[in-house]
């Protein structure tokens, strides 16, 4: 039994959401702000069951205009619900437990829903009590002195009154899910009225809901730290005395033990030993960082007045080196070992407590135990996270007769790429944002659906090559797709000159490639984040070329500028691109001339009501070119020919000597002659691209000017995702004549 599928609806930025859960764990990503946290706090309200914790700001923005309209009388609006749909995933052995959500004794299938609502507890009566509130108000308006605005109390809008009276107007409601009633989008159909759960008939939906689901959440906890004293630190043997508090067995409080902690530590160090070990050897079980790792022991202090009710009683020790002989080795206490194994240490403990504190409950424990984890990399450094991820389902494992009744799933909420790296697209769960003019949203996206609907090559290269490189693409505000090594390393430089702007939004920049860049198309259009393409033109003389080159997915992107001779200048008659990303994407041309020609209509992909994502391309294109006195219009075919084209005087200074982009007697040859010396330097073996970008990076750069192809690109970024803000118009002063 688990968890299949939530839905939420009008709670915060999840106006209405549908969030798929794997057997095992999710893993939730996204960009800031985009919901992941909404998501646990609204299963966390609901499962706590007490209105008490509701407050006004959890409806949706949308809810607020319809909250107030409702209250004003307009026709056709409705007050405001949250509500969260739960669908349990039930096999044949668990039919027992649900028997209270079967909407029928004809039911067949898998799928068993719970719909817990937060809803007005009487609409006649919030009315009547609203428009009393609202007249007590209106009857104690107060004009403003000298001239200022006139005092009005609250509430003059329902939201007004619900903001103070939403506890006592609201209540918690369950109803039972009907399957049939749903399409498979798990939405209802619009006549559907869901049975209300009523106490009367039985049990609650409060009982029915906490006798099938346990529901923990482990927060972002930053405190663990080797400070002897603070008011927020703790150190592992604390949290570790607290384990021993509620879950491990303890001497009983009395005389004889008293008298035997204090004649014998050796006695009360082998029942920490034995009580301990089943937690310390899971420890064990995460293998880090290796053979030479210290083993964890427990040992008392010397006080035996404390030890039973005093975290200061025992202490976490490092045992130097295993036992030789039945002698054990030195230890050291815990603060002398390093704090990222520490936090792990602590992550796994507190994991346990409540894992234990559910295996614990005798009578009627939940079949299922959900864990939210927030942000695990707050605590750990990248290996560790790698580490945590990797071993914490089996660190939960329930072994004996249990295994086949009980279950634990886990949901982590993340913006680690080290933790995607582990776990690939299956568990993953995108948050998207999306934004209004009013208001703000997000939606869900399972990249198990995307995973299973992608064929292959596409899909395993997409795979690889993020595990591999930039798992970040999940939690960005905008990807760069870039042509290869020597855009990724100026890119950070480019954009501080042309587009300063795009400094404060996070951005994942992929390297490539023109000849893999169209395979990214179907993740970018899934996610429906907004990418810019910066590649290059690559023409080529033999139309073969064009052709998509025979490459295994799983080697990185190469230069693939078509067959032996075929690379030529771009003016040339006849020349074609062998860039697959123009020719298969955007604009979706192959000859050099319509690339040249096209629009940035042409270039750009709008987002659609089945496609989110906004994406443009921008590749070389002709610009004026001054040489000696004379204008002339050309383009580059790489990014290093166009650089040199845009700042030809700046390049062949002597100064410039490390570029390799000086032509020796370019004096004396016109633009023309001088751009085809440049074409065969640099598309020549002995021409190294990342020196080339790696010299630039040490030039001032002020000194350089961004090829226009890339700032026109980075430009549209900028106002895509960090618009100017919008400047008043100052005020018009009337002179008088």
């Amino acid at each position: 039994m688990h968890i299949e599928s939530l839905r939420v609806r009008n709670f915060r930025r999840l106006q209405d959401v549908r969030i798929d859960l794997a057997s095992d764990i999710s893993i939730f990503v996204g960009a800031n702000n985009s919901g992941k946290t909404s998501a646990s706090h609204a299963l966390q309200l609901f499962m706590a069951a007490s209105r008490e914790r509701f407050s006004v700001h959890d409806f949706s923005a949308e809810c607020w205009a319809a909250m107030d309209a409702f209250g004003d009388g307009v026709g056709g609006a409705v007050l405001p619900i949250i509500s969260l749909d739960i669908w349990f995933h039930v096999d044949a052995a668990d039919l027992h437990r649900v028997v209270d959500l079967l909407p029928s004794l004809a039911w067949e299938g898998t799928l068993v829903g719970l719909r817990v609502e937060f809803a007005a507890t009487d609409v006649t009566t919030l009315l009547a009590n609203f428009g009393e509130a609202r007249e007590r108000a209106r009857a104690n308006i107060r004009p403003g002195a000298n001239g200022g605005a006139d005092y009005h109390p609250s509430p003059r809008t329902l939201g007004d009154y619900l903001t103070d009276n939403l506890r006592r107007e609201y209540e918690l409601r369950y109803y039972v899910l009907d399957r049939a009633q749903f399409d498979p989008e798990l939405v209802a159909a619009p006549d559907y009225v869901p049975l209300l759960l009523t106490p009367d008939k039985g049990r609650g939906g409060k009982d029915i809901l906490n006798s099938l689901l346990r529901v923990d959440f482990m927060h972002a906890q930053r405190h663990l730290t080797d400070a002897a004293a603070g008011s927020r630190a703790e150190d592992l043997s604390r949290c570790l005395s607290r384990f021993y508090e509620r879950n491990l067995e303890k001497r009983g409080d009395d005389f004889d033990a008293i008298r035997a902690l204090a004649d014998s530590e050796a006695m009360l160090n082998d029942h920490l030993q034995r009580v301990f070990e089943p937690t310390l050897s899971r420890l064990g079980a995460l293998g880090y960082p290796g053979l030479s790792n210290p083993r964890l022991l427990i040992k008392s202090a010397l006080n035996p007045a404390t030890i039973m009710g005093n975290h200061d009683g025992a202490r976490v020790h490092y045992a130097l080196g295993d036992p030789q002989e039945g002698i054990e080795p030195r230890t050291l206490p815990d603060r002398y070992n390093g704090l990222g194994f520490k936090n792990l240490i602590y992550m796994v403990v507190e994991l346990l407590d409540l894992h234990s504190q559910w295996l614990d409950i005798e009578e009627n424990r939940p079949p299922l135990h959900l864990v939210f984890i927030e942000e695990p990399e707050a605590h750990l450094h990248a290996q560790l996270q790698q580490v945590f991820i990797r071993k914490v389902i089996d660190i939960l494992a329930i072994e004996g007769e249990d295994r086949p009744h009980y279950a634990s799933q886990l949901v982590v909420t993340t913006h680690s790429p080290h933790i995607l790296y582990e776990r690939g697209f299956r568990p993953i769960r995108y948050f998207r944002r999306s934004s209004t003019a009013f208001a703000q949203s997000s939606e869900v996206l399972n990249l198990s659906a995307f995973h299973d609907r992608t064929a292959n090559p596409t899909r395993d290269f997409l795979e690889r090559y993020l595990k591999l490189t930039h798992c970040d693409l999940f939690f960005a505000d905008a990807a760069v797709l870039v042509e290869g090594n020597v855009e990724r390393l100026l890119l950070p430089q480019m954009i501080a000159k042309a587009a300063p702007r795009l400094q404060s939004a996070y951005l994942s920049i992929l390297e490539i490639g023109g000849a893999f860049g169209h395979r990214f198309r179907t993740l970018i259009e899934f996610l429906g984040i907004t990418a810019l393409i910066v590649t290059d033109i690559d023409s080529v003389t033999s139309p073969a070329a064009a052709a998509e080159p025979e490459v295994e997915d799983d080697k990185p992107p190469e230069d693939q500028d078509g067959a032996a001779g075929g690379a030529c200048m771009v003016h040339v008659a006849g020349a074609v691109t062998s860039n697959q990303t123009l020719i298969q994407w955007l604009p979706a041309c192959s000859t050099i001339t319509d690339l040249l020609n096209a629009t940035p209509v042409q270039r750009t992909q709008l987002r659609t009501e089945d496609g989110h994502a906004l994406v443009r391309v921008t590749y070389q294109t002709l610009i004026d070119v001054t040489w000696n006195m004379a204008q002339t219009a050309m383009a580059g075919r790489t990014l290093e020919e166009a650089f040199a084209l845009e700042n030809l005087m700046w390049c062949q200074d002597v100064a410039r000597f490390d570029l390799k982009l000086r032509v020796r007697g370019s004096a004396g040859l016109s633009a023309e002659q001088l751009a085809e010396r440049l074409h065969n330097r640099i598309k020549g073996s002995s021409f190294n691209k990342t020196d080339f970008a790696l010299a630039l990076l040490a030039q001032d750069p002020a000194t350089w000017t961004v090829p226009h192809y890339i700032a026109d690109g980075l430009r549209w970024l900028e106002n895509e995702i960090t618009p100017a803000p919008t400047v008043a118009a100052p005020p018009q002063v009337e002179v008088a004549a």
